[in-house]
């Protein structure tokens, strides 16, 4: 039978509380990731009212719930999701680490390694990646994303994608959260967000695009408001833009009650009226609040909902359910022996190894103090030195803290016989302690070289955790200054899920690595990095501002009419603090550096549908090989809007062997130079345009070039 009749067939055979039914999610107890627990799961299923579950992993657990499902009237089986951000076992990089790697390939092998261990947990379905630009470290939620730009958020956005939806066995990518979620004001969560249609279309769309254009097959609804309506109630975003303009066949889900919460938004009566707005607007699964399956029957039976919409939607269920081959065996992923066989598997262990050497960004490097010989004594200090769990970051689905390697382990693994590490906390991550600290500074005392390990706590970042001070801890502070006073050589290595304000330490310390959260091989892969066994390639995705006060901040700052003058007080400026950020957008130190020439291009003027090139001539004068991120940014000099002074456009890594010079080209068309016009779709101007190619945002030489009207 082919799957049109199978599921035309199935459908027809539904009552109006079973279809409602199929498109209730509700959460087991495996996990906690929101406000509600579903109450009599079991027996919910049993009674037809459950079409899929998060919040329950492994193959018993789902087996159980499978069995379940299989004695209801018409044995419907069940879709599994859980939030599998950055690995399920094996735990990589957080998001924005990966994101600092400028590297799509890896990500795309990251989420397919993800894909595979999930799986083999029983599950179908994950909610990543998630796609949010967000330009202010205040949220929480920065961790899960790529950072603050559209083009490098969309290619990596898209890679995620393939990764888990081409593995073998596959799982469903949930793109969210769509949309604008990033920009929530102050950067509180769960916020209120309000932006205009042509920064939706310049800043926030693209990643969602290209993940839907990757072939996502599902998204989740945001929590925030656009222009006054909630994105899970929005018609206009869901369906006339998501579906409609977006051309996405998959299905839409409402994250953690959702519905429900259109009330407290004051943009509905009732959960009866939450529920109809929800499903009007386009959404297809609640996720928890039940607001669907209580509610739907009545609002289907009074015509308030169209039948035929309400089939359109199970129909779209029903079909992952097919081609998951849940239809034809249930239980397809419920071997207990797999999870063994692949879970932590050195295959994917060696890959998280490689994510987190390839995540960490080297933000200073004075004096060349790093890498740091192997034959010394080293005293690794730090809240964050001899600790696992930490490093995890958040959102690490199934991952084992026992499991994972700290900065201790690494060390340990890889220092030379002639060397020693000793390690002290000196205090707790946010609690002062005499002892800890008076031993700490013994331990340093006593060293030839000082790795002093700080950062945030797993729990001071992900969701639900907005800070307003974003500088290390204040006992931390403390610690690093007792250190810094033993005047030994101290290099400062920073752990967190968001970019920190280091002004202080950016001023004290001659050496700073950002490790962000860097998984379950995080400690083995800070090792090889401290002591030169591999060299940073990292580069920021995210700017670092120099005061909390700047936020929100972005290197994609359009022109004022008054652009800042340092002779001329009456320009954009603030009066305590530079406007520019600490360490920029692209920011990345390796050990040697290339010297980049300046940019030429093979032709003054590009026709319509022409190109122009770029070229730039590298050499290495390092004594070894050197790897570079070299990044092109594009400035259109007069547009009929306003457009940002400087956008990326394209990326390459180059390594380069000593003494080698190569010269490396960018090709520039039409597509690069494209923006939304007064209708939103994309347009090419003629006029000037500047080319800018550097190693990051901030440090880059710039060739003209003329885009013709024919």
């Amino acid at each position: 039978m082919t799957k049109a009749k199978f599921l035309g067939d199935l459908v027809a055979r539904m009552t109006v509380e079973e279809k409602a039914g199929q498109l209730n999610l509700l959460t087991g107890a495996m996990d906690s990731t929101g406000m509600k627990d579903s109450s009599g799961l079991e027996d919910q299923i049993a009674a037809g009212r459950c079409g899929a579950v998060l919040n329950v992993f492994t193959p018993a657990a789902t087996r159980k719930l499978q069995e379940i499902a299989a004695t209801t009237r018409l044995r419907i089986p069940l879709l599994f999701g859980y939030d599998v951000i950055h690995g399920h076992r094996t735990i990589f990089p957080i998001p924005l680490g990966l994101s600092c790697s400028w590297n799509p390939e890896l990500l795309e092998k990251c989420a397919r390694a993800a894909a595979v261990e999930a799986a083999a947990g029983g599950l179908h379905w994950v909610f990543s990646p998630m796609a949010d630009i967000s330009q202010d470290a205040r949220w929480g939620r920065v961790a899960e994303g790529s950072g603050e730009d559209p083009w490098l958020g969309a290619a990596l956005a898209a890679a995620m994608v393939r990764g888990y939806q081409d593995a073998e066995p596959r799982v469903a990518a949930c793109v969210k959260h769509f949309a604008l979620y990033g920009a929530v004001k102050a950067g509180r969560e769960y916020n209120s967000v309000d932006m205009s249609r042509r920064e939706m279309e310049t800043t926030y769309f693209p990643p969602y695009r290209a993940a839907i254009d990757a072939g996502a097959m599902t998204a989740m609804t945001a929590f925030n408001d656009i222009d006054g309506i909630p994105a899970s109630s929005n018609h206009w975003l869901l369906t006339d833009l998501l579906r409609g303009e977006w051309g996405f066949r998959g299905w839409v889900v409402t994250d953690y009650t959702a519905v429900g919460e259109l009330v407290n938004h004051a943009t509905a009566a009732d959960e009866r009226d939450a529920a109809r707005q929800a499903f009007a607007a386009g959404a297809d699964m609640d996720m928890v609040s039940e607001a669907f399956v209580k509610w739907l029957p009545d609002l289907a039976k009074s015509g308030e909902i169209p039948a035929a919409g309400l089939d359109a939607a199970v129909l779209r269920i029903l079909d992952t359910k097919w081609e998951f081959g849940l239809f034809a065996d249930p239980f397809s992923r419920c071997d207990e022996a797999l999870p063994a066989r692949v879970l932590g598997c050195p295959t994917h262990r060696d890959l998280a190894r490689l994510a987190a050497r390839e995540s960490m960004v080297l933000l200073k490097n004075e004096g060349d103090l790093l890498p740091l010989p192997k034959d010394r004594n080293i005293a690794l200090i730090g809240p964050l030195a001899d600790n696992r769990r930490d490093l995890m970051g958040s959102w690490i689905a199934d991952g084992d803290a026992s499991e994972a390697l700290s900065p201790l382990q690494g060390f340990q693994e890889i220092m030379d016989d002639r060397g020693s590490v000793t390690c002290a906390a000196g205090c707790g991550i946010s609690e002062a302690n005499a002892d800890l600290l008076a031993t700490a500074v013994r331990v340093a005392e006593q060293a030839d070289i000082i790795v002093l390990v700080l950062g945030e706590s797993w729990k001071m970042n992900g969701e639900a955790a907005s800070r307003t001070d974003i500088r290390l801890p204040q006992c931390q502070r403390r610690l690093a200054e007792r250190i810094l006073a033993t005047g030994k050589p101290c290099v400062l290595v920073t752990v967190s899920g968001r970019p920190l304000e280091l002004s202080a330490e950016a001023g004290k310390f001659p050496a700073i690595l950002h490790a962000w959260a860097p998984g379950s091989e995080g400690g083995p892969a800070l090792a090889e990095l401290v002591f030169g066994d591999a060299a940073p390639v990292g580069k920021l995705s995210m700017g670092f501002p120099r005061s909390v006060g700047q936020l929100p901040m972005t290197y994609r700052a359009k022109p004022t009419g008054r652009p800042f003058d340092p002779g001329n007080h009456y320009t954009t400026q603030y009066l305590d603090c530079p406007n520019d950020a600490l360490f920029p957008f692209g920011h990345g130190l390796t050990y040697g550096s290339l010297e980049i020439g300046p940019p030429e291009i093979d032709r003054p003027e590009m026709p319509p549908g022409g190109t122009v090139t770029a070229t730039v001539k590298i050499t290495n004068h390092a004594p070894h090989p050197v790897t570079e991120t070299l990044q092109l940014y594009l400035r259109d000099l007069v547009a009929s809007v306003s457009r940002p002074v400087k956008e990326l456009r394209g990326w390459q890594r180059v390594t380069l062997a000593p003494g080698e010079s190569r010269t490396t080209s960018f090709p520039i068309t039409d597509p690069l130079l494209a923006f939304p016009g007064p209708d939103f779709q994309p347009m090419v101007e003629p006029g000037e345009f500047e080319i800018m190619i550097g190693p990051d945002s901030a440090s880059t030489r710039s060739v003209r070039f003329t885009r013709t009207a024919e």
